[in-house]
């Protein structure tokens, strides 16, 4: 399933996304997350352990909503399946994160051990609203 080529711009902006997962017992569970495009696939950053984390591990399905930060009307929703967890390579994509919405070049928030995890969304239906 392709991203619209009229709203995958959203994407590349400094648009705060949310990521929602499921819970062990199938309830949904949401997180702000900040978010980044390898192509069509949509990537978001956290870290091992989490609850975000231990819900992808265990089902790869994930829903993803964007607002676009200069018009709240017009937003991309995506259902699809984490296909890569990665965390070779995670510690710069965060870096890459932090330089996007923070103008900084080092992410500032990493904590000690913290082991940093990349997911790969593949969209597998895709809703956009506004033009």
């Amino acid at each position: 399933m392709e991203i619209p080529s009229t709203h995958i711009d959203i994407l590349d902006k400094k648009s705060f996304a949310h990521l929602c997962t499921l819970m062990a017992d199938g309830s949904p569970q949401s997180s702000p997350v900040w978010v980044t495009r390898d192509g069509n696939t949509v990537v978001v950053n956290s870290a091992e352990g989490r609850v975000k984390d231990q819900n992808v591990k265990r089902d790869a399905r994930v829903a993803v909503s964007v607002t676009d930060p200069d018009n709240p009307y017009r937003a991309l929703m995506i259902r699809g399946r984490v296909v890569r967890v990665e965390t070779e390579g995670a510690d710069s994509v965060i870096d890459g994160l932090a330089k996007k919405y923070m103008d900084v070049d080092i992410y500032p928030f990493r904590q000690p051990g913290e082991v940093r995890v990349t997911y790969f969304i593949e969209p597998t239906r895709v809703s956009v609203m506004g033009q």
